[in-house]
């Protein structure tokens, strides 16, 4: 039997749970028990899944009805036992009605105002000039006190390796790695960071112990290299997801920011 995404099941949810508010005109699809399916919630649930690359077949359209009539069934079920008189349920169903419209106003907003491929180059290029033309590979360790972070140095001076010294750092992503935070582009980091980590020579490590809001690094450059960012074309779909969810951010700001709330 075709399988139904679980997705797709999940957003029309508040659809059919509101289903006589959504069936203006459209028409009974099926009736369960003398209770009509609107013909606009199966519209809903088959677009869902063509949406989600689904043929549209006759498969699918028989895995449909068969899923909206066992929800209808288990609805009548819930009614019963008086389930949709509870108020937490209908805060559920409510909520459910107004994602369902939530994402149907945003979608229309973002297919009335298109980013422009031009708006999306001049963010691309404002990205690639940020990452700067170098990417290096470093390791560090980091410490709470700066005590701590001498120590370690004059060890290493010394000739310890900062693979084994890496093991007391606080950072639990690095410290079991000997401390390698592989390739990057200095703005990946924090400030002082970064800017320490571009002073350094291939091989070198801090002489002084470089303070951040995380505590206290030593860093080691192991090696850089010229930094090639992918193409545009190769990246596009990210940025224009990015750029349409800061245009949805800046449109809830605004909307916001005009609403009365008492």
């Amino acid at each position: 039997m075709y399988k139904l995404s679980r997705l797709a099941v999940l957003l029309v949810a508040g659809a059919i749970v509101s289903a006589p508010a959504l069936a203006q005109n459209k028409g009974a699809f099926a009736t369960v028990n003398g209770q009509a399916i609107p013909q606009s919630v199966y519209d809903a649930f088959v677009a869902e899944q063509k949406a989600q690359g689904a043929p549209d077949s006759a498969e699918l359209q028989n895995a449909v009805k068969e899923e909206l009539v066992r929800r209808e069934i288990l609805a009548q079920e819930a009614k019963k036992k008086g389930l949709d008189k509870k108020a937490n349920i209908q805060g559920q169903i409510e909520l459910a009605k107004q994602a369902v419209l939530i994402r149907a106003f945003l979608t229309d907003y973002v297919q009335a105002n298109p980013i422009s491929d031009a708006q999306l180059k001049a963010e691309y290029e404002l990205i690639k000039n940020n990452l700067g033309s170098t990417e290096y590979k470093s390791r560090h360790v980091l410490v709470e006190k700066e005590d701590d972070a001498k120590a370690i140095i004059a060890k290493l001076d010394k000739g310890e390796k900062f693979s084994e010294l890496a093991k007391q750092s606080k950072d639990p992503g690095s410290k079991d790695k000997g401390g390698e935070l592989g390739w990057s582009s200095p703005n990946a980091y924090v400030k002082p960071f970064a800017e320490a980590l571009g002073k350094l020579k291939k091989g070198e490590y801090t002489k002084t112990p470089v303070k951040s809001d995380f505590g206290y690094h030593v860093i080691q450059l192991d090696d850089s290299r010229p930094l090639n960012p992918p193409a545009f074309d190769q990246v596009k779909p990210q940025l224009q997801q990015r750029a349409n969810q800061q245009q949805v951010e800046n449109l809830v700001k605004e909307l916001r920011a005009k609403a009365k709330v008492n």
